[in-house]
């Protein structure tokens, strides 16, 4: 996930080739492993997990898949150590990042990540450097076009939104996403569906304090270096502060 703009993410996934959805299906299947093994495989009582279901179709995985990838974790008692890192770096114009991952190789993985900011000038910096400058929300993107006819109106769905607690709201062209504080997530989803309000994909993520605006040229610079991190199969979210 390139920057911080989910629908466009989900949207520029769900038409990946064979290849790209092949090493999404995979990033999706470490994240399910993540939270089984960390909260068990129940979906009601393991919030990490249902997160997790929720990205994997959000990108269109089958629930064949899914079910699979649950059942693996849990019934492995040994199997692959994976562990999950922030990296904080400096990109392009000097746009802060936030590099999340799972890896088996935490070492392996700062060295992919650091020749990848290398060749698109960028840089690693120490824990703490960038971190400061985001914050930890939680999140709902909405499509317009999936709504029911009533809701098909920017300013009724923004107003619906807000009513269910939204505690703010950013458009995307037709896309809007709603930010909400990490404790009141699911108290704001289950609202919003009550509303008849389609969601998406929803989660947790590092939403910048301030954004800063960079060049055009600037800008295809930072998108190139979000791409070929992107690529990498330990990262699996990639946060900036730049404003696109």
């Amino acid at each position: 996930m390139s920057g911080h703009s989910h629908a466009k993410t989900v949207k520029s996934k769900k038409e990946a080739g064979a290849k790209q959805r092949s090493q999404i299906f995979s990033k999706m299947n470490r994240l399910i492993t993540v939270a089984v093994r960390g909260g068990g495989p129940n979906p009601e009582t393991n919030s990490k997990l249902r997160m997790a279901i929720e990205s994997a179709r959000s990108f269109n995985m089958p629930n064949d898949n899914i079910e699979r990838a649950i059942k693996k974790a849990s019934g492995e008692r040994e199997g692959e150590k994976l562990e999950e890192f922030v990296f904080e770096a400096y990109g392009p114009g000097n746009t802060a990042l936030l590099i999340e991952g799972i890896t088996n190789n935490k070492n392996r993985a700062l060295g992919e990540v650091k020749k990848i900011l290398s060749q698109y000038n960028g840089k690693l910096v120490q824990e703490g450097a960038i971190k400061w400058m985001f914050k930890r929300r939680g999140y709902a993107t909405i499509e317009l076009e999936a709504q029911n006819e009533e809701l098909k109106d920017k300013e009724k769905l923004e107003l619906t939104a807000i009513e269910a607690e939204a505690e703010d709201v950013v458009w995307n062209n037709n896309n809007l996403d709603i930010y909400i504080s990490v404790e009141n997530l699911e108290k704001v989803k289950k609202n919003l569906e009550e509303k008849g309000i389609k969601i998406e994909s929803s989660g947790l993520e590092w939403r910048p304090k301030e954004e800063i605006k960079l060049d055009e040229k600037q800008k295809q610079s930072c998108q190139k270096l979000f791409e070929a991190l992107d690529e990498n199969d330990n990262v699996q979210d990639i946060y900036s502060n730049l404003k696109v």
